[in-house]
């Protein structure tokens, strides 16, 4: 990810889901909130309920890379958290970046130039 940070630690996650603005999916959550600063941040939360841990890390790296792909098309200087939900474990990984750009799209986070 060439323009963003990792957000890591708790405080700054919590912040996310108390003051920022959400959207759903089937298979994700996305939380996000205007901040200072150029770049964004990104932070990642797949819970244990998600399955074990090589499951976790599968969606995390999907969720990732899916970002990835299209971080050119978002808009700059905000927070982002993305939550996978149970369902995210049992997609594939188009479903996954499909999601990710609708709940972006829906929450204005998306250049209105990119295709």
């Amino acid at each position: 990810m060439k323009y963003t940070v990792s957000i890591k630690r708790n405080h700054e996650f919590q912040r996310l889901y108390r003051k920022g603005r959400s959207a759903v999916s089937p298979a994700l959550a996305l939380y996000c909130r205007k901040r200072k600063g150029e770049g964004n941040r990104l932070g990642l939360t797949v819970g244990t309920k998600v399955g074990k841990a090589v499951v976790r890390n599968r969606v995390r790296r999907r969720i990732r890379e899916a970002y990835r792909v299209h971080e050119g098309d978002f808009l700059t200087g905000y927070d982002l958290v993305v939550v996978a939900r149970v369902r995210a474990a049992h997609v594939p990984y188009r479903v996954i970046e499909k999601q990710l750009l609708a709940l972006a799209d829906k929450l204005g986070l998306m250049r209105r130039d990119a295709p």
